[in-house]
């Protein structure tokens, strides 16, 4: 049985709970998780926090994967936008209908401008809306929409978290996985 499989990018200034909560969820779920730097190894979130990666973002065969997720922040959204390996990596999951995950500033400042949010629903941080006024942001803690989940923000990143894991491995085991972390 083919594993599943799921990288999250690291760039400097993540917002660290929405990096590990979607990891740790995962993980209890029985997804593969990688954790990938997006310009180097050992990468320092937000607040202080340092993570170490397993690879960075040239070195992953990505035709293996089935996820790719962003964490949110600042200044790490904006780093991930500015990545060209970033941007080329999105465009080819989103053209393969893979799953594409981002939560925070990550949904309005990384996703809409390369228009994988077009005509999707999705949520954002409050406030960044205004980034992506061609995208439909609604009122609510996450958003699925086809192959793309978004999240608010760090708050939100164990419904996030689970949802992605729904897409991944199916609506039962997010529950049970919610379940047993009292997430639901």
């Amino acid at each position: 049985m083919k594993s599943v499989r799921a990288g999250v990018l690291l760039a400097p200034g993540f917002e660290e709970i929405e990096a590990i909560t979607p990891i740790d969820l995962l993980h209890r779920g029985g997804v593969e998780v990688t954790l990938v730097g997006v310009s180097e190894r050992d990468v320092t979130g937000a607040h202080g926090v340092t993570v170490k990666t397993d690879a960075l973002i040239n070195e992953v065969a990505w035709e293996d994967y089935d996820a790719v997720i962003l964490p949110g922040g600042m200044p790490g959204s904006k780093n991930l936008a500015e990545s060209p390996e970033v941007q080329d990596l999105l465009v080819n999951m989103h053209q393969k209908k893979r799953v594409i995950a981002a939560i925070c500033a990550a949904p309005a400042l990384v996703l809409a401008p390369l228009g994988i949010l077009d005509g999707r629903n999705a949520v954002c941080f409050p406030g960044l809306e205004k980034q992506a006024p061609q995208v439909t942001f609604l009122d609510q803690d996450t958003a699925v929409d086809d192959h793309v989940v978004t999240g608010r923000g760090a708050g939100k990143s164990g419904s996030f978290a689970l949802e992605i894991l729904a897409l991944l491995k199916g609506r039962s085991i997010a529950d049970e996985v919610g379940t047993r972390s009292l997430y639901l």
